[in-house]
């Protein structure tokens, strides 16, 4: 900030104080104190004591930024095209807009990049020192935050905020933007109304959380849904819904709530559908435990490819403990796992489906068998002409999804 909207600031700062408010839960207070003290400096400049300001309205925003957002990157955060921001160091500011990095030229200090983070954890409940040098947290507005400090980086705090695309809600918003044809869609559309157990895969940004909150949308509004992640990423549509994140560990080392434990207390919780927002660990052993015992569910997994993920779901579950035998995880991914949905991200920052995968229930030689439904050729979603090798879920609740598979094609 200039010279100028730091006098701003600070005389806001000391009002606040004499006044024993919270601005930063009060921002139409916050708008007033520093509205007043802006017209305050422009009396005092229109006398020739101080500078005048090019655009009081503006020097009153990046005030307001300063004192109750995050400062000089708050336009980023109000920016609905900016889907992420990192900081390598003070000087190295970038975002991402359609999957495009963008440098962005601001220029903070080592201070200034602390203070923000400082900013960010501030309603989280979560820290980061050098006992605890990561952190992940989830920000009031839903954006994911991961910072990583020194001596874990070479000289300056490395900070990552993912922000959720708020504008796209539902799988008709993915077809509008040629994420996936109407045909998959509503292919999906039955999976989710039948119950399936789905897990979507795909590289880190090919967009695997907004595929689980668009499939979450398909669901039926009086389903009784509990989410569980390691930090809060989704959004669910139903009222009936409840929301876990873990814990990190005290300071004392104490307290520490795992991915693991919350999958075992949601079962305790009487869902419709379990949600575990991503599996990369022996935490995949519980989630392939809650599929099988007949409750509906959904996860990611970072995967290269549909036939990755399932060699993956059928590989994480062995970290679990030396009493976890293939001969059991094998079987127990081919019998509860029904669909996978493989999410990628283009060249060019475009996000679309890949493929969408059907299993069969078998297993041959340790390999999990499945049929692509949906695969891309030429760069277009296309239907296969497979149809699933297991409807008992679909037909249970009146739904036909070889009717549409077969009209996809027609």
């Amino acid at each position: 900030m200039s010279n100028a909207l730091v006098t701003i600031a600070d005389q806001v700062r000391q009002r606040v104080r004499r006044d024993g408010v919270d601005l930063s839960s009060d921002s139409e207070l916050a708008s007033r104190y520093v509205r007043d003290e802006v017209r305050r400096y422009s009396e005092r400049a229109l006398g020739g004591s101080v500078p005048l300001l090019a655009d009081e309205a503006q020097a009153a925003r990046e005030v307001v930024a300063a004192l109750t957002g995050y400062g000089p990157l708050q336009p980023f955060f109000d920016d609905d095209t900016v889907e992420e921001l990192w900081i390598n160091g003070p000087e190295h500011v970038f975002v991402a807009r359609n999957g495009v990095p963008e440098f962005t030229g601001i220029r903070l200090t080592d201070s200034h990049v602390r203070d923000l983070v400082e900013r960010m954890l501030q309603t989280s409940g979560r820290r980061v020192d050098l006992s605890s040098p990561f952190v992940d947290a989830s920000l009031p507005d839903g954006s994911r935050l991961h910072v990583v400090i020194p001596d874990v980086t070479r000289k300056h705090w490395a900070v990552n905020v993912r922000k959720f695309s708020q504008r796209i809600r539902d799988l008709d918003r993915l077809v509008e933007l040629g994420s996936l044809t109407q045909h998959a869609a509503d292919y999906l559309r039955l999976c989710v109304l039948a119950g399936e157990n789905i897990v979507v895969s795909g590289a880190t940004q090919s967009g695997k959380t907004t595929m689980l909150n668009a499939l979450l949308a398909a669901g039926r509004p009086h389903e009784r849904v509990v989410t569980v992640e390691e930090t809060f990423e989704l959004s669910v549509p139903s009222h009936d819904s409840v929301g876990m994140q873990c814990r990190q560990p005290s300071l004392e080392g104490t307290g520490e709530i795992s991915l693991r434990r919350l999958i075992k207390e949601a079962l305790r919780m009487r869902p419709d559908r379990l949600v575990v927002g991503e599996v990369r660990d022996a935490e995949s052993l519980d989630l392939l435990i809650a599929l099988n015992s007949g409750l509906p569910g959904m996860s990611s997994i970072h995967a290269n490819s549909a036939r990755e993920a399932l060699v993956k779901l059928c590989t994480l579950p062995l970290l679990a403990g030396r009493n976890i035998d293939s001969n059991f995880v094998v079987p127990t991914v081919a019998s509860s796992v029904d669909v996978v949905v493989h999410c990628e991200m283009t060249s060019n920052g475009a996000r679309r489906v890949a493929e969408i995968a059907s299993l069969t229930g078998e297993c041959s030689d340790g390999v999990v068998e499945s049929s692509a439904l949906f695969r891309t050729v030429g760069g277009v979603l296309i239907q296969t002409g497979a149809i699933p090798a297991r409807l008992s879920k679909f037909q249970a609740v009146g739904l036909d999804p070889v009717s549409l598979l077969l009209s996809a094609v027609a």
